[in-house]
C-alpha cells in the first residue's frame, strides 16, 4: 500500500490540506524580504567627497565650493571618489575647463558627504562601504547566501533526521534572535555575522515549507501547492518593497522584516508533522493521530485504519537505517539526479538573484521595481501551474531558464521585467520539480542538497557586478551564459508528471 493510496481514503485534498498548505503560505511571506533586503539594505545614494572647511571658501555657496573641490564626470556629474588635492579657483571663471591632468586629483580624505533625500541611512552610509571599500558592501549579501548555503546543509540532514515540523520551528526561533541581533549592529564585523547566521536560520525555513505541504497532499494537487505556495513568495516581494518604502532607516527596516518570522512562530504550532515522515521512521502511532485528525476535518468519519496497517506502508526503509548526503550518490539513478538538479538549481538561483538585485538598472524607481517584479511572478507562475501540467516539468524547467538567461541581453524595462517573471516561473518549478524527484526518506536531504548548490548561486551573483570594472556587459554575459548552460542540463532530467511520489530509493532505482 502507497502513501497516496492512504490519503485519498481520508481526503486528498480537503479541508485540513487547505489550511495546512496557508499557514505555510503566510510563514513563507517572511523568506524575500530577507533573501531580497540587500537592494535597500546595502543601497549606495549619490555621494561626493566631503571638503573641509577653509577660509577661502567663506564667499562661496556649496556649489561653487564643489566646483573648484571635485571633478565632473563627462556627463556633468561629480565624482564620487575622487577631490582637487588643491582647490581649482580658475573653475569659478569657466567650469567647462575641467583639468585633463589626473596628478591634482586624489582619493578622498576627509570622508563623503551622502544624499540622505532617499534614504535616512544604510550599511553603505553607515560605514562608508563606498569606492576602496565597495565590494564589502556587496559582500554583505555574499555573507547572508553563504549562511543560507551552510543552513541548507544543516537542515536539510536534521529535518530527515528529526522531522520537519520540529526543525521549521527551530528556524524560525533562531530567525528572530539573529535578525534582531542584526538590526542592532554596532560595526560591520557584527553585521557580517549576524547576517551570516539569520542565512543559516532562515534556510530551514526555505527548505522545509515546501516539502512539508507536498508530503499531505495527493498527486492531483501537486502542483497547485507548489503554485501557490511559490506566489506567497511574490506577495513577500512586494511587501518588502512597502516596507521599504516607508522605514528608511536600515536597523528599524532589520527590525521590520524580522517581526513577522515572531508571528509565523505562533500560527505554526497548528501545523502537524508529516505523515509521510513519520511513517517512514516507524513513529506510526503519531502518524496515526495525524491521519484520524486530517479524516475528520475532511469529513471522512469512515476512516479506521489501525496503527498497526500503517506499518504496511511501502517506505524501503529497513528499521535503524539511517540516511546522509553521500546517500544521494551511491547509486547511478540517484546520482545523476543529484549532479543534473544541482547544476540546475545552481543556474536558477545565479539568475534570479542577479535580476533581483539589480533594481536601479531598470530605468525605474527601486520601489516601483520591487514592486513591479513581485506582480509579473504572479502571472508568471499561474503560466507555470498551466505548463507544468500540459508539457511537464523537464521542458518548463529547462526552457523558463533559457529564456531567462536570453533576457540578459537587454536591460531594457519590458524586457528585464519580462525576464524577471522566467525566473521566478523557473525557481517555481525548480522547488516543485525537485521535491518530485527525490524519495520520502530521501527528500529533505536532497532539497538540503540542491539548495546547497544554488545558494553558492546566490552567493556569487551579487559579486558578479563588480566584473563591469573589467567590462561593463561582462555581467550581464555571465548571466545568460550559465542560465543557459544550467538550463539545458534539465533536459537530462526524468519527468514527474502524474507520477507517485516516490518513497525509497528502490522506487527511483526501478523506474529509469
Amino acid at each position: 500500500m502507497k502513501f497516496e493510496d492512504l490519503l485519498l481514503e481520508i481526503g486528498g485534498f480537503g479541508r485540513f490540506q487547505i489550511l495546512i498548505l496557508f499557514v505555510l503560505c503566510l510563514a513563507r511571506i517572511n523568506l524575500p524580504m530577507h533573501f531580497l533586503l540587500h537592494s535597500f539594505l546595502a543601497a549606495t545614494p549619490s555621494h561626493h567627497c566631503a571638503i573641509p572647511h577653509q577660509d577661502a571658501f567663506v564667499n562661496l555657496t556649496m556649489e561653487e565650493i564643489l566646483l573648484i573641490s571635485i571633478p565632473r564626470e563627462p556627463d556633468g556629474t561629480f565624482r564620487s571618489c575622487e577631490m582637487f588635492s588643491q582647490p581649482q579657483f580658475h573653475l569659478l571663471l569657466n567650469s567647462s575647463l575641467q583639468p585633463e591632468n589626473d596628478s591634482i586629483t586624489q582619493s578622498c580624505q576627509h570622508g563623503w558627504v551622502y544624499d540622505h533625500s532617499q534614504f535616512t541611512s544604510t550599511i553603505s552610509t553607515q560605514w562608508d562601504l563606498v569606492c576602496e571599500q565597495r565590494g564589502l558592501n556587496q559582500a554583505t549579501a555574499t555573507f547572508f547566501f553563504i549562511g543560507v548555503t551552510i543552513g541548507a546543509v544543516v537542515f536539510g540532514y536534521l529535518s530527515d533526521r528529526f522531522g520537519r515540523k520540529s526543525m521549521l520551528m527551530l528556524s524560525l526561533v533562531f530567525s528572530v534572535i539573529f535578525g534582531m541581533l542584526s538590526a542592532t549592529s554596532v560595526s560591520y564585523s557584527m553585521l557580517a555575522i549576524t547576517r551570516t547566521l539569520t542565512g543559516m536560520a532562515l534556510s530551514g525555513l526555505s527548505l522545509i515549507v515546501l516539502p512539508l505541504g507536498m508530503e499531505w497532499v495527493d498527486i492531483e494537487h501537486r502542483t497547485f501547492s507548489g503554485v501557490l505556495t511559490s506566489i506567497f513568495w511574490s506577495i513577500g516581494n512586494m511587501l518588502l518593497a512597502l516596507i521599504a518604502y516607508l522605514v528608511r532607516e536600515w536597523h528599524w527596516l532589520l527590525v521590520a522584516v524580522t517581526g513577522p518570522c515572531l508571528l509565523s512562530i505562533i500560527y505554526l504550532w497548528w501545523v502537524p508533522e508529516s505523515a509521510r515522515w513519520l511513517i517512514a521512521n516507524g513513529k506510526v502511532k503519531q502518524a496515526h493521530k495525524h491521519l484520524l485528525r486530517c479524516a475528520r476535518m475532511n469529513g471522512m468519519k469512515d476512516f479506521a485504519l489501525s496503527p498497526e496497517a500503517l506499518r504496511t506502508i511501502t517506505t524501503d526503509k529497513k528499521p535503524g537505517e539511517s540516511y546522509s548526503y553521500i546517500s544521494l550518490f551511491r547509486t547511478p539513478v540517484l546520482r545523476k539526479i543529484s549532479l543534473c538538479s544541482g547544476a540546475v538549481w545552481f543556474g536558477v538561483a545565479f539568475s534570479y538573484y542577479g535580476m533581483s538585485m539589480k533594481l536601479t538598472g531598470f530605468g525605474l524607481n527601486m520601489y516601483l521595481s520591487q514592486f513591479v517584479f513581485g506582480i509579473i511572478e504572479i502571472p508568471a507562475k499561474i503560466i507555470v501551474y498551466v505548463l507544468v501540467n500540459r508539457i511537464g516539468r523537464r521542458q518548463s524547467q529547462a526552457w523558463s531558464l533559457i529564456l531567462t538567461g536570453l533576457s540578459f541581453t537587454s536591460l531594457r524595462s519590458v524586457v528585464a521585467t519580462t525576464g524577471k517573471g522566467l525566473s521566478e516561473a523557473a525557481f517555481t518549478t525548480v522547488f516543485l520539480y525537485t521535491s518530485e524527484l527525490y524519495p520520502t526518506v530521501l527528500r529533505q536531504n536532497g532539497m538540503g542538497y540542491t539548495s546547497f548548490v544554488a545558494r553558492l548561486g546566490g552567493a556569487l551573483a551579487p559579486l558578479v557586478f563588480l566584473l563591469d570594472e573589467v567590462w561593463r556587459s561582462l555581467p550581464e554575459v555571465t548571466y545568460c551564459g550559465v542560465a543557459v548552460c544550467c538550463g539545458s542540463v534539465a533536459f537530462l532530467l526524468p519527468e514527474t508528471l502524474n507520477v507517485r511520489l516516490p518513497e525509497g530509493i528502490e522506487d527511483i532505482e526501478k523506474t529509469q
